[in-house]
């Protein structure tokens, strides 16, 4: 049980989030079907958080002593992405979030992908399922790479 909350817990982490949980769990050999559900769960938690206030407290934070370098990055690799995709997207904003989501690369996933959803001033619900559907894929992708992997060590 506590190697499932390990997971739970790195799946919420920025920046890594599942694209690290996936395998970290079946690393340490959890079954697949649980580490990927946990691993959606922990990840999607934080997305309505982040949706109505991320973008609040890096703004308030962005000029404060410890964390202001931190806050600045944030906010700015947000906008960054919120602007790429709406280029690159025009109307197609849903699939773009969910391909932005669903591509395991660094750089992406729930955090940001929502966070941009939130700087473009995008619709909840369809920012959410688009994220969600992002994750959807990221756990599978990192599930199957993860299985290939860890089959190879065995």
């Amino acid at each position: 049980m506590k190697n499932y909350l390990i997971v739970f817990l790195v799946s919420m982490l920025p920046l890594i989030e599942l694209r690290v949980a996936v395998p970290l769990g079946i690393g340490m050999g959890l079954q697949v079907l649980p580490v990927y559900i946990i691993s959606i769960m922990g990840n999607m938690l934080p997305v309505p958080i982040i949706f109505f206030f991320a973008r609040k407290i890096l703004i308030w934070g962005k000029d404060k002593a410890f964390i202001g370098k931190f806050f600045t990055f944030c906010l700015e690799k947000g906008e960054n992405a919120g602007i790429k995709l709406q280029e690159k997207a025009g109307r197609g904003m849903f699939f773009a979030i969910l391909l932005f989501v669903g591509i395991p690369v660094p750089g992406t996933g729930a955090w940001t992908g929502t966070l941009a959803a939130s700087i473009l001033d995008l619709d909840f619900k369809t920012s959410v399922l688009a994220c969600a559907l992002g994750v959807l894929m990221a756990g599978i992708i990192m599930g199957v790479a993860s299985m290939g992997i860890f089959g190879a060590l065995y």
